[in-house]
């Protein structure tokens, strides 16, 4: 596949630009889900099948990762499974990228890194599972991801399922207010919980249809406004975790990682790892229902931004 340059450090691949340049929809789909995620080979498959089910809505896909040090938009399919099959990748922020540019490294992006490089390319819309935000206790460890600060300067559409289950949901939602980070339903007005469909937090607004995403990304954009929009998809009920059983294993899950002295950067890859043994890998297949519609939904936005 040939690939095109922005004249920095960044590879967008051939069909990506040719894709922006002409106005087709395009959708970016970040790398840490296969890299750092989901167990091989799953991890492979769900990248792979991500990419098919975008190009058959007519959709171009646009994974993203760090090959060799460069920023790519648009891996082919031998990079992602190189990336997907190296135990040794680094999981790569936005703060990232100029050391792993420099030590020419190899990495899946997070959010927030996915999310400027996608709009560095010029695409509209980013499809992923959960979001990063405030952690439990932020207010003395000052905890939070880089993804709040980063969408609140990047304009896209993020599909999401809401926050990752372990996070101070409250706490992030208020933090996407004062971020001025608009919070959208997609046919609903309950925030979705990751693993579940309701967090149990109302949130003010809620659209019907890709068609409306896209008008409001539209007067964002008039509006010369830079944040990033994100829409809440909730999983289907019938897809859903167990919320009573979920509100267990996580209770157990925090206090094992109390018991154990887990904190900082630790914490959440120990809750998940918790939270998918503890379900003898359920909640693997909830993830892989969550990213599988938020990918659907994501093109469904970019085609309609088109139109």
């Amino acid at each position: 596949m040939s690939s095109a340059s922005t004249g920095a450090a960044i590879r967008i691949s051939g069909e990506v630009a040719a894709a922006v340049a002409g106005g087709r929809p395009v959708v970016a789909l970040e790398s840490t889900i296969f890299t750092h995620g989901l167990p091989r080979p799953r991890n492979l498959e769900v990248a792979l099948e991500a990419e098919e089910r975008l190009r058959g809505q007519g959709v171009v896909p646009a994974t993203i990762g760090v090959f060799a040090g460069a920023p790519t938009v648009g891996l082919s399919p031998k990079q992602i499974t190189s990336l997907a099959n190296d135990g040794a990748v680094k999981k790569l922020s936005l703060r990232d990228l100029p050391l792993a540019a420099a030590l020419q490294l190899y990495g899946g992006t997070t959010v927030a890194a996915t999310a400027f490089l996608a709009h560095s390319a010029g695409i509209r819309v980013f499809s992923t599972g959960g979001l990063g935000g405030v952690h439990h206790g932020a207010a003395t460890s000052f905890d939070e991801s880089a993804d709040l600060t980063t969408l609140s300067r990047t304009p896209i559409v993020v599909v999401s399922a809401g926050v990752k289950s372990v996070l101070d949901v409250a706490a992030t939602l208020e933090r996407f207010e004062t971020l001025n980070i608009p919070v959208v339903g997609y046919r609903t007005r309950k925030y979705p919980g990751f693993y579940v469909t309701d967090s149990g937090f109302e949130i003010e607004y809620a659209v019907n249809s890709a068609d409306e995403m896209a008008a409001i990304c539209r007067a964002r954009d008039d509006l010369h406004i830079e944040s990033a929009i994100l829409l809440a998809n909730p999983i289907a009920e019938d897809k859903q975790f167990p919320p009573a059983e979920l509100d267990d294993i996580l209770a157990r899950a925090w206090a094992q990682a109390e018991k154990d002295g887990i904190n900082g950067k630790s914490t959440t890859p120990f809750l998940l790892d918790f939270i998918r043994r503890a379900s003898n890998g359920r909640s693997l297949n909830v993830n892989v229902d969550v990213y599988r519609s938020n990918v659907s939904l994501g093109g469904e936005v970019a085609i309609a931004l088109t139109c």
